[in-house]
């Protein structure tokens, strides 16, 4: 025969789920997504400006999460610029333009920082 005996209840994790269903992940989401935009610009090489101002982000709510997707409108003859300054691209006279690594530096403090404090700034609210 098994038994089963237990003291307590769970009024913390009940606390603690209800809290969260408050919460505005939105907003807390944004603010990580709005500090990618600062950083890419900061990191995007800058010959007319246009590139390093053109970042915007779009948040995709889904069921069990969220998902940032930063991206970049400046394009030139159909080609995305900050993609071509990354990785490279092959000119008209034939020669290759070496990429620049600009975007990984950038965006992985961010991350960092997102895996650092998000949990913290969830429980803390």
């Amino acid at each position: 025969m098994i038994t089963f005996r237990h003291r307590g209840g769970f009024i913390s994790t009940e606390r603690f789920l209800n809290n969260s269903k408050k919460i505005n992940f939105r907003s807390i989401i944004e603010k990580y997504a709005s500090q990618g935009i600062a950083a890419l610009q900061s990191a995007t090489p800058k010959d007319s400006g246009l590139t390093s101002q053109s970042w915007s982000y779009e948040i995709n709510v889904k069921r069990n999460g969220f998902s940032i997707y930063w991206t970049n409108s400046n394009l030139v003859d159909g080609l995305p610029i900050a993609i071509l300054l990354q990785y490279g691209h092959g000119t008209r006279s034939g020669s290759f333009v070496e990429g620049r690594d600009f975007i990984n530096p950038a965006i992985r403090p961010v991350f960092d920082t997102i895996s650092e404090n998000l949990w913290k700034e969830v429980t803390d609210l």
